[in-house]
C-alpha cells in the first residue's frame, strides 16, 4: 500500500466522495437474497457484505459515502441506521442513505450508471474533485488511497480497479478488460462467455471489480451524455466504459496484496462461492484477516453475551473445533467441526454438525446431523433431523442443493414464520 501518512494520499482521499451501489437482488443466491438485498447478506461469523466497502473507505480516509439502495432494502437500512449513523456531518463525516426517489425521471435505478446519474445534485453539493464508485456485494479489504494516487499519477479520466482471475470463472460473470505494457484500456467486454485472455497467460484474463475512479465533471458529462442515449443499458460496463475508452484515457489498476501474493477479493454471488468463502475463515490462518487491528472491518453488533459450550460428558460434550462461534450462542453437549455460527445460535445436545454456515438465531434441536449446509437467519431445526448426507431426500424435502452439494436450509423450506431479516 502507498504511505497512508502521505498528505498526497489524506488530500486525495479528503477530495473524494465514495458511492456504494447496494440495491442488487443477487438472484444466483436464490432464497437466502428472497428476503434482503445481496449487500445485506450476512458474512464472516458477524458481519454483513456492505461492511467491507464502508469499513474500506473510512480506514482509507474517505469519510463522504452515499449507499444506493433499492431492491428489498429494509434489513440493509436497518443495519446502516445501527452501525453506520454516528458520523458527524459537521466534521465532514456522513454515510447517507440513498434510495431510489425517482430525482430526474419517473423510473426506478436502471442501470449502475442510472443510479449515480439520478443522484447527480447530491453529489454535486458534496464538491468533489473525485468520484468513487463501488460495488457493494463483494469481501475484500484495499486501501482505495493507493487507487486514487493512479488515478491522478496517470492523468487519467477513468480508473478501473481489476484483478486477474481464470477465464473460467470470469466467463458470463465478471467485465473483462485489454491492456497495453501503461495499462491503459484499449478493450473492454462486459460479462462475455468467451473473455480475452492475457497476452502472457491464456488461462486468465483481466476483469473488473466493480470499483471506479472519475474525475468528477468528467463524471457528470458522461452519465448527461448517456442519460440520452435511448439505446443505453444505463449501466458502466455495458455502456459508458465500452463508449469512453477510444476518445479518453481510461486506465486499469491492478489490485494487489502488500506481500506480492494474490490478494483477497471474493465475489459471494453464488450459494457455493458464499459457502467458500465462510468456510475460508475458519482455516486456522484465513487469507482475509478479520482480526488485523490496523484495518478493522467494522459492523453494527448487539450487545451478547459470550459464546457458551457445556455438557462434558463421554456421549454428550459442547465442543468446536475449527470453527468460528460468536456471541450469544450456545454449543449444548454436540460437535461443531469446521463450522462458522453467526450470533445467538443455540445447538441442542446429541448433534453433530460439520462444514455448515449457521446465520443469525437458528436453532438446532437434539440429535441432528448436519453437513455441508448454509442454515438461514432464525430457523428452528426439528429433533433427529439429517440434512446433506442424501441429497435426493434433501431436494425431496423441498431444500435447495447447489451444483457443488451445499445445501440451503429457510424457514419457508421448513414451513416456519417468516419474520424480520
Amino acid at each position: 500500500m502507498t504511505d497512508r501518512s502521505s498528505r498526497y494520499i489524506s488530500n486525495l482521499t479528503r477530495d473524494t466522495y465514495a458511492l456504494i451501489l447496494a440495491g442488487g437482488k443477487g438472484s444466483r443466491l436464490h432464497e437466502l437474497t428472497e428476503w434482503r438485498a445481496k449487500p445485506a447478506l450476512y458474512f464472516g461469523g458477524k458481519f454483513r457484505i456492505i461492511d467491507f466497502p464502508l469499513s474500506n473507505c473510512i480506514n482509507s480516509g474517505i469519510k463522504r459515502v452515499g449507499v444506493v439502495t433499492q431492491y428489498k432494502s429494509h434489513s440493509l437500512i436497518r443495519h446502516l441506521v445501527r452501525g453506520w449513523g454516528h458520523f458527524k456531518r459537521e466534521l465532514g463525516e456522513s454515510v447517507e442513505i440513498l434510495p431510489a426517489s425517482q430525482r430526474f425521471s419517473d423510473n426506478w435505478y436502471e442501470g449502475t450508471a442510472d443510479a449515480v446519474f439520478q443522484n447527480i445534485d447530491i453529489i454535486r453539493d458534496e464538491l468533489p474533485k473525485y468520484v468513487m464508485i463501488l460495488s457493494g456485494d463483494h469481501i475484500y479489504r484495499m486501501d482505495y488511497g493507493d487507487m486514487l494516487a493512479k488515478h491522478v499519477e496517470s492523468g487519467a479520466k477513468m480508473t478501473v480497479s481489476c484483478m486477474s482471475v481464470p477465464i473460467e470463472e470470469a466467463a458470463g460473470s465478471f467485465g473483462v478488460m485489454s491492456v497495453d505494457e501503461s495499462y491503459r484500456i484499449n478493450g473492454f467486454e462486459e460479462k462475455p462467455e468467451h473473455p480475452t485472455p492475457l497476452p502472457h497467460d491464456d488461462t486468465r484474463c483481466l476483469a473488473s471489480m466493480g470499483n471506479y475512479v472519475f474525475d468528477t465533471e468528467f463524471l457528470f458529462e458522461q452519465l448527461r451524455v448517456d442519460s440520452k442515449n435511448r439505446g443505453s443499458q444505463r449501466d458502466f460496463g455495458k455502456d459508458i466504459i465500452p463508449s469512453i475508452i477510444e476518445e479518453h484515457l481510461v486506465h486499469a489498476f491492478p489490485f494487489e496484496a502488500d506481500n506480492g501474493e494474490k490478494a483477497y477479493w471474493r465475489d459471494v454471488g453464488t450459494l457455493d462461492s458464499f459457502w467458500d468463502a465462510n468456510m475460508e475463515m475458519v482455516s486456522p490462518v484465513p487469507q482475509l484477516n478479520l482480526y488485523d487491528k490496523k484495518w478493522p472491518i467494522w459492523t453494527y453488533q448487539e450487545q451478547l453475551p459470550p459464546a457458551k459450550f457445556v455438557w462434558e460428558d463421554e456421549d454428550r460434550r459442547g465442543e468446536a473445533i475449527n470453527s468460528v462461534v460468536s456471541g450469544g450462542c450456545i454449543i449444548s453437549g454436540s460437535t461443531l467441526r469446521n463450522s462458522i455460527c453467526f450470533s445467538n445460535v443455540r445447538v441442542h445436545s446429541y448433534g453433530l454438525i460439520e462444514d455448515a454456515v449457521i446465520l443469525p438465531g437458528v436453532e438446532i434441536m437434539r440429535g441432528c446431523k448436519l453437513r455441508k449446509v448454509i442454515i438461514d437467519r432464525g430457523c428452528v431445526i426439528p429433533e433427529g433431523t439429517v440434512i446433506g448426507y442424501d441429497h435426493d431426500e434433501d431436494r425431496a424435502r423441498g431444500f435447495r442443493v447447489s451444483e457443488k452439494g451445499v445445501v440451503l436450509v429457510t424457514r419457508e423450506m421448513l414451513g416456519q414464520h417468516v419474520g424480520a431479516y
